[in-house]
């Protein structure tokens, strides 16, 4: 389907500037880091909370991007003289509307799916077993947003004939937007749950809320076990009028299913509708994939796909990676897997992604064949090397015969393979060392088995770092910060726990303004990793001066003898007005000048030219404790009269800090100039409930299952005697790797397949066991330590200390996996 720009600035209901309206327009972004292809490409200048496309339009001119919808004029567009400028009251409307009448454009059907979890597995998973019978158009990732939703729906072409499109909301009023954009024929809803409950009243909302996606569906598919989606379309409250496809474990349904698990993780199913009977196998043994491919299974039905076609397709369901996932590698590399999918778009978000790791001079690219474009083979791979050679990768691997066919148009180094067998077979040839490698395949390729070359192997036991999450929380506080407000963040011990240059990188690339450490080293390493923030040392040891100058890092001074410590350094080196940061003791009475310290320290600072103050600061001793919320503000009243003091004797302006995550959070009025965000950037509030979201999961595997009868004992001390016969599960984690001991016998518990049981026995050294009794379990099924649904918060409760503790005992040889959305 061809767009002229006055073809679109019609269907958006702007004004065209500065064009004839004869450019062709192929494709919509919204990012300025995203961008495919200049010529054909189209900017929508979208203002979110925290940035705003307008900023963007001048580099991406300078970009070759000539197109934009904007809901207001650059100031200098009169010089961006080749620009098409389509001018909207409010850009995202105008991108969902163009969405919205594209869509009307095409006859064949289309599939909506909701629901509270597996929407992307479902749609990845119709895409696998349709792909062969169908040219399918699908939602890319998890694009189920206000913003998401257009862009997937714009994908739709007359080279397919059937549609798979994701959607997902938080707030009431949000579907009704989804539903005119996607219309869909066939919808699927999954299942209802907590995620993102905190925008709604009740439970009933929410379901309500989702099920005006399908509005005007011929036929909705869903599980009836589900009570809370059946209740809501028995009772009829006008929002629904098509038929229902349901499918059941328990009850009567369209479908009546019957599941048995086997040890080996295969899950073997028997079903019945009407007279037709089906027997299939589903590669998994947890209760979500298997309702997820039970959905999937409905749909198929419905379609009236072959007993055959089921069978064969559900045997070969594979489980997806659905995020980026940042691995350390052998020889000191660092792998970037993305092997979920294959398309252009997904390409620049992994390669944008791999150039954060700017401490890495060496970054390759494992790339496979790209399937399914709609681009001509010359057209498409002309793209894909301008791209590679735009984001300044040093070696290429390309794997499969279209690349291979392409290879002498690559400028590049680069090697080619016909096929990933090829490759492994000079796997040991290739010299991976010191480097930052990218590995991005269509699924066909099977490119596990690189990553699994490639991957330095570890214990089972992992901590995943969701870095979208992280990112959600910062723009979270950042949110309620006034104009101009900053923000540092601290990162010191190892970001409590979290990772060192992984997060920084982030932070880095998120522009915050500064980065706080505890001690020298700390910093001098993330300088060595590439990281150029500005960074606080904030216990700087007496003999590290001459390190914290040589890597610009900026001391916290908070005694006259580091005063004059670092005084007589920068002077033995002829430097001046070095910045430092001095920090007053309020109440906290940890470090700091005291009130009765201010004569001669007033005097000291004003004296000196070897050193600017950069900033002043405290620490707030309760500030997530209301029962002294009288104290907090005595320390804040101090603070800011200690400022105005030095202020005068001064006679230059510095920062004031003096909120930490607590203090952002329930003192809006003593932001001053800056504010300090520790442990709520990973997800723990003092707010109940709160908007933010959990970062951090620790999880393992289950190793043996074993069976003891009653009148034995389980573990150190024979501790463990539970007087009954016991289902006992040993998980690969244990003190040595930060459980606490205090979880042991029955005082903690972790999640099985989601669902919650007790320790049994002392936790031990490597390992620890679960009573697993009344729970179906398997050898190799997941266990969370914590995580989303069982928190940090929460474990931190039932040992009667914070989740800084938690966090930061996680033990260095469990392995850190960062993963983006």
């Amino acid at each position: 389907m061809i767009y002229t720009i006055r073809e679109i600035a019609t269907l958006t209901e702007g004004e065209l500037i500065g064009s004839d309206g004869t450019r062709i327009i192929n494709h919509l972004i919204i990012d300025s880091r995203h961008l495919v292809s200049a010529d054909d490409s189209l900017f929508f200048a979208l203002n979110g909370r925290r940035h705003d496309g307008h900023d963007f339009i001048e580099s991406l001119y300078e970009r070759g991007i000539r197109a934009f919808v904007v809901s207001r004029l650059p100031d200098n567009y009169k010089t961006l003289s080749e620009a098409c400028i389509i001018l909207v009251k409010d850009t995202l409307l105008a991108l969902q509307r163009l969405a919205a009448l594209h869509r009307k454009r095409f006859t064949y059907p289309v599939i909506g799916i909701t629901g509270s979890n597996g929407k992307t597995i479902v749609k990845e998973w119709l895409y696998q077993l349709l792909r062969n019978e169908y040219d399918v158009v699908r939602s890319p990732r998890s694009f189920n947003s206000q913003v998401g939703v257009p862009l997937s729906v714009w994908q739709m072409g007359e080279d397919h004939n059937i549609a798979v499109f994701e959607a997902g909301i938080s707030e009431p009023g949000e579907m009704e937007k989804h539903k005119t954009i996607i219309q869909p024929e066939i919808g699927i809803f999954t299942n209802i749950g907590q995620a993102h409950q905190e925008g709604f009243k009740s439970m009933e909302q929410k379901v309500l809320e989702k099920l005006k996606l399908f509005d005007s569906c011929k036929t909705l598919i869903y599980c009836r076990d589900h009570k809370e989606i059946h209740q809501a379309l028995a009772r009829g409250k006008g929002f629904f009028s098509g038929n229902t496809f349901t499918w059941s474990l328990q009850g009567d349904a369209d479908l009546h299913v019957k599941i048995s698990a086997s040890s080996k993780g295969i899950t073997e199913v028997t079903a019945e509708h009407g007279k037709q009977r089906y027997r299939f196998s589903i590669p998994f043994s947890n209760m979500m994939s298997v309702e997820n491919a039970l959905h999937c299974f409905a749909l198929m039905v419905y379609l009236g796909s072959s007993s055959e076609r089921i069978s064969t397709g559900m045997a070969s369901l594979e489980q997806l990676e659905m995020r980026l996932e940042l691995k350390k590698g052998i020889n000191e590399c660092t792998i970037v897997n993305d092997s979920y999918n294959s398309d252009l778009a997904s390409l620049e978000v992994a390669l944008d992604f791999l150039n954060q790791l700017n401490q890495y001079r060496q970054r390759t690219v494992i790339l496979s064949d790209i399937f399914q474009t709609g681009l001509k083979t010359d057209r498409l791979y002309g793209e894909v090397f301008e791209m590679l050679s735009r984001k300044k990768i040093h070696r290429l691997i390309g794997i499969g015969h279209a690349l291979l066919s392409q290879k002498d148009k690559y400028k590049g180094k680069a090697d080619f393979f016909s096929s990933t067998e090829e490759f492994i077979s000079v796997f040991h040839e290739m010299g991976f060392a010191h480097e930052a490698i990218l590995v991005k395949g269509s699924r066909d390729f099977t490119f596990e088995r690189i990553t699994a070359l490639l991957e330095q192997k570890v214990h089972q036991t992992v901590m995943e770092i969701n870095l979208s999450a992280l990112v959600h929380n910062l723009n979270q506080f950042r949110s309620t910060l006034s104009s101009g407000v900053k923000i540092a963040v601290v990162v010191k011990a190892f970001s409590y726990g979290i990772g060192s240059w992984e997060i920084a990188n982030l932070l880095q690339f998120h522009r915050v303004d500064y980065l706080a450490v505890a001690f020298t080293q700390e910093g001098t390493a993330l300088r060595k990793a590439g990281i150029t923030l500005p960074i606080m040392v904030m216990n700087p040891d007496d003999n590290s001066w001459g390190q914290i100058i040589d890597h610009h890092l900026e001391p916290e001074i908070y005694r006259f003898s580091q005063l004059s410590l670092v005084t007589r350094e920068l002077e033995k080196r002829g430097i001046s007005n070095y910045p430092v940061h001095i920090k007053l003791d309020t109440g906290m009475h940890r470090l700091g000048f005291m009130e009765n310290d201010l004569a001669l320290l007033k005097k000291e600072l004003s004296e000196s030219k070897f050193i600017h103050v950069k900033s002043v600061f405290s620490h707030l001793a309760a500030s997530d404790e209301p029962e002294h919320d009288t104290f907090t503000h005595e320390q804040i009243s101090l603070f800011n009269a200690l400022c105005d003091q030095l202020q005068t004797a001064l006679n230059h302006p510095f920062i004031r800090h003096i909120l930490n995550s607590g203090g952002i959070e329930r003192f809006p009025e003593a932001q001053f100039e800056m504010v300090r965000l520790g442990i709520g950037l990973y997800g723990v509030s003092s707010k109940k409930p709160s908007s933010l979201m959990q970062v951090a999961t620790l999880k393992s595997v289950v190793s043996q299952i074993r069976e003891i009868p009653a009148g034995e004992t389980v573990g150190y001390g024979r501790k463990g005697n539970p007087g009954r016969p016991v289902r006992v599960a040993v998980v690969p984690v244990g003190y040595a790797d930060g459980i606490d001991r205090r979880l042991g016998n029955g005082e903690g518990s972790m999640l099985v397949n989601g669902q919650p049981v007790r320790t049994i026995g002392t936790i031990c050294m490597d390992m620890c066991m679960l009573d697993v009794t009344t729970i179906p379990a398997r050898e190799g099924d997941e266990v969370i330590v914590f995580g989303k649904d069982y928190t940090i918060s929460e474990m931190a409760d039932t040992l009667n200390t914070i989740p800084y503790e938690i966090l930061s005992s996680i033990s260095a040889r469990v392995k850190r996996i960062y993963l983006q959305e």
